[in-house]
């Protein structure tokens, strides 16, 4: 009897009976229950996400802005110290993509107090210059880089190593450098005498050897006279620095040779970035299954509303428009479950960082230490982009997982259903 009785469903009547399949509550429908089911597994997938990517976010954050910041991106170096090294430093400053060039000395020692002792990568800088690693001085306290710029014997030393030692600012140190056989077979260990005059926390695994001298104090204990170890660069592009080591050496002397933070830290940063692609994919998939069971839930509403669409269909609803109903329902599911799930995992990236570090606190223990991570705090940085892409999939596979179930209501025959019923 086609035609009998039949009258248009509109978009308003289609957007009102998903609403209701799907919101309906305190009603005792199992629709409802179902859809909630599906929207909880969602908010869960979707908040776990985003959290875990602003994570991994923090950590490669950290690692550009902060070791990096610290870390030379070139270092030239030569097979014998370098002399006149404001000559190679004119050079190097000529290239488009140096942005700045500082000469350093560096050496392996022991740093000794009392009866304490620990061994230390001693580099000698020229701080207080335009030349400089300004952004050092972010990492020590107020006055620090001040009080070692005018104490010719100062030294800086890394908050671990302080901490190991048991030394404040002020306290009198130590050096014990070994004799530099390449220049003087006969001499022995070289002692020096510092004083304390910052702690650098950087709260890096740079605090865990780092102990800076003026550049002249420590040319002079490592043996080299005027002379440097090699000279630091920083460039525009830090993921270029192959090319710009290759070329910075072409136009220097023989004798001489590049390094970059590709090789001391570049197998870090590719485990970062390896290990948010993993947990991505592995998260991902948690909300395709959170989406399958959109599917299943929405093929139990129609088949709990199997009644209520015959009797839509003999009213005179088209197919078309009875798909339409559980579309929408999936696509309500998909909207409330990101809108909540962005809003939680936002919130949870937000607090991460702090509710681990009074779960340390309460616990007396430290997750991450430098001793093997490269921070010692947990970072996050919230990208907008990751959230939008997270909400954006997770909706995208609601929708998606609806239109199984909707083409089996499509199809549903009503007079088979009514006859059943």
């Amino acid at each position: 009897m086609p035609g009998f009785g039949r009258r248009c469903v509109n978009s308003r009547e289609i957007l009102g009976i998903a609403r209701r399949y799907t919101f309906a509550f305190g009603n005792g429908y199992l629709s409802t229950f179902l859809s909630v089911l599906s929207m909880a597994g969602l908010v869960l997938a979707i908040s776990l996400l985003i959290i875990v990517l602003s994570v991994m976010n923090g950590f490669d954050k950290e690692m550009r802005e902060r070791i990096l910041d610290l870390v030379p991106h070139v270092t030239i170096h030569a097979h014998l110290p370098i002399e006149n090294w404001e000559d190679k430093a004119r050079i190097l400053s000529a290239h488009p993509d140096v942005e700045s060039v500082s000469p350093f000395s560096q050496f392996d020692a022991l740093l000794m107090r009392g009866g304490k002792i620990d061994t230390v990568r001693v580099v000698g800088l020229e701080l207080g210059v335009q030349d400089s690693p300004s952004q050092l001085v972010k990492h020590l306290p107020e006055g620090g880089l001040t009080q070692f710029i005018a104490d010719p014997r100062g030294l800086i030393l890394g908050a671990a190593v302080a901490e190991k030692l048991g030394v404040t600012a002020g306290d009198a140190l130590t050096i014990l450098a070994p004799a530099k056989q390449s220049v003087d077979l006969s001499s022995g260990a070289h002692y020096e005498s510092v004083i304390l005059r910052a702690i650098l926390n950087t709260g890096t695994e740079l605090d865990q050897s780092a102990a800076i001298l003026h550049l002249p104090l420590a040319s002079k204990v490592a043996g080299l006279g005027t002379s440097v170890s090699g000279l630091r660069l920083s460039t525009r592009d830090i993921f270029d620095v192959s090319r710009v080591g290759w070329e910075l050496v072409n136009n220097l002397p023989t004798g001489y040779y590049a390094t970059n933070w590709m090789m001391t830290h570049g197998n870090l940063y590719s485990a970062i970035q390896l290990s948010r692609d993993l947990i991505s994919i592995l998260l991902f998939s948690i909300i395709a299954v959170a989406a399958f069971n959109v599917v299943s839930s929405l093929v139990l509403v129609v088949f709990d509303k199997r009644g209520d669409i015959a009797i839509l269909r003999t009213l005179g609803t088209s197919p078309r428009e009875v798909a339409c109903i559980f579309v929408l329902q999936g696509a309500m599911i998909g909207c409330v479950g990101v809108l909540l799930g962005s809003a939680l995992g936002l919130l949870g990236s937000l607090l991460v960082t702090d509710l681990v570090s009074g779960l340390e606190q309460l616990l007396d223990i430290h997750f991450l230490n430098t001793d093997v991570y490269p921070v010692s705090f947990l970072p996050v940085d919230i990208l907008p982009g990751d959230i939008l892409f997270v909400g954006g999939t997770a909706f995208t596979m609601c929708v998606l997982a609806a239109i199984y179930p909707a083409l089996r209501a499509a199809r549903m025959s009503p007079a088979m259903v009514l006859h059943q019923e």
